[in-house]
């Protein structure tokens, strides 16, 4: 079965520092006297565990778990073999609340803390990816050791914590899997060559050029590397992550493939999910805020099928079906269409009507000209969306948005009708 919308992006999948407040950050016992934790002793005890992580030195890791815990002993140790084909350039905690830590006398005391994991992988992020965590720490004899780590609630999981991870590098992409046969990693890794240069050819601006692809076991897994319910992203076969509007040294983008949903596409099918994901990480600096998601979608849409030997009522089959039972497009998709919780039918309309507004543009003004017209919309973030992509269609191809509107839907009739 082809998935009806086989691919998107989460526009942001990293924010700004939570600040907690006092009562969520810590567990407040009663007691005084003795040793007391506070924001200094966390932070050298993170900065102890980000260099025992980033060396993979099992001895320096576990002197500061707790000694008692056997179990979260017995995980520390499988994280750093599931760490050991990881190529680690960074990786560091930072606590992202503050406030006053309460006296910690006697045995027993807990703090509960929340803290930013960040790490950059060698060779290909210029910026870190991010990971939100919660960290409980427990005093014994007068020092404070881990006792417990998990993602926020909000937070995702890390490839890492699912499994070992298995690296393979292509020339211009890192795939890491977990549960999967080298073969298939292999395969995505060819797949994602073969993607960076015809996005290359596609965007003609300056970015990496090279992804990074995670490929987890299940749905589900994929699910949780998103922060996301089990079942969140059942029938999409990839998604990326990434901060719209991305300076140089952001955050890294990752491409999270499902791989149910990827594994039934044939070769055409998974070369242009590649394609599309890897072009949401070319254009990240041009996606801000005022990019409506039929152009960013769109564009990404149009940059996998350039060149695709398809006609395009293949390529855009539900409103081809929509047009032929009298229900020709009405306006451009709103973001709210492009919902992965949606119906499917719905999701596919939009990302073949944005298609079609993209193709148009290309067909009818050149490709230049719909370059231009993507980096204008986002250079607007500071009018807003509507006054940005106004503006845009004034400055760069001479329309009005009615006007752009209507032609567009005379060209979905024209191609699809």
């Amino acid at each position: 079965m082809t998935p009806p919308g086989p691919y998107g992006t989460r526009r942001a999948a990293t924010g700004t520092a939570v600040a907690l407040a006092v009562t969520a950050l810590l567990a407040l016992l009663p007691g005084c006297g003795g040793p007391r934790a506070d924001e200094g002793d966390v932070a050298r005890l993170l900065d102890r565990r980000s260099a025992a992580l980033l060396g993979k030195d099992e001895r320096a890791l576990l002197a500061d778990v707790e000694p008692s815990a056997t179990r979260l002993r017995a995980r520390q140790r499988e994280t750093l073999r599931n760490l050991s084909e990881v190529p680690l350039a960074s990786l560091g905690y930072e606590l992202t609340g503050t406030g006053g830590f309460p006296p910690a006398a006697g045995e027993g005391r807990r703090l509960a803390v929340r803290a930013r994991l960040s790490y950059r992988l060698a060779g290909h992020d210029a910026g870190p990816a991010t990971a939100d965590r919660w960290l409980t720490l427990a005093e014994r004899g007068g020092r404070w050791y881990l006792a417990a780590e998990e993602p926020a609630p909000d937070g995702p999981e890390l490839l890492w914590e699912q499994g070992r991870v298995t690296a393979v590098r292509g020339p211009h992409s890192l795939v890491l899997g977990v549960g999967q046969p080298e073969r298939r990693l292999t395969e995505v890794a060819r797949t994602a060559g073969r993607a960076v240069p015809a996005v290359d050819a596609a965007w003609r601006g300056a970015w990496e050029r090279r992804v990074v692809v995670l490929v987890p076991r299940s749905p589900a897994a994929m699910a949780a590397l998103l922060g996301d319910p089990p079942g969140s992203y059942r029938g999409i076969a990839a998604v990326t992550t990434g901060r719209p509007g991305r300076s140089p040294g952001g955050p890294a983008d990752r491409v999270i493939v499902n791989p149910d949903a990827y594994g039934v596409l044939g070769e055409a099918g998974r070369r242009m999910v590649l394609t599309h994901e890897t072009t949401h990480v070319a254009t990240r600096r041009h996606t801000t805020a005022a990019t409506p998601l039929w152009l960013s979608e769109g564009f990404a849409d149009w940059a996998a099928y350039r060149g695709a030997d398809r006609p395009a009522r293949q390529l855009a089959p539900t409103v081809t079906r929509e047009i032929a039972a009298g229900r020709p497009p009405r306006a451009l998709p709103r973001d709210a269409g492009f919902s992965f919780t949606g119906a499917p039918e719905r999701l596919a309309r939009a990302y073949e009507e944005g298609w079609l507004a993209c193709a148009m543009i290309a067909e009818r003004w050149g490709e230049a000209r719909l370059f231009a017209f993507y980096r204008a919309v986002g250079a607007g973030e500071r009018l807003g969306r509507s006054r940005a992509v106004t503006e845009a269609l004034r400055s760069e191809l001479g329309l009005s948005e009615a006007e752009f509107t209507d032609r567009w839907r005379a060209y979905a009739v024209e191609r699809l009708g």
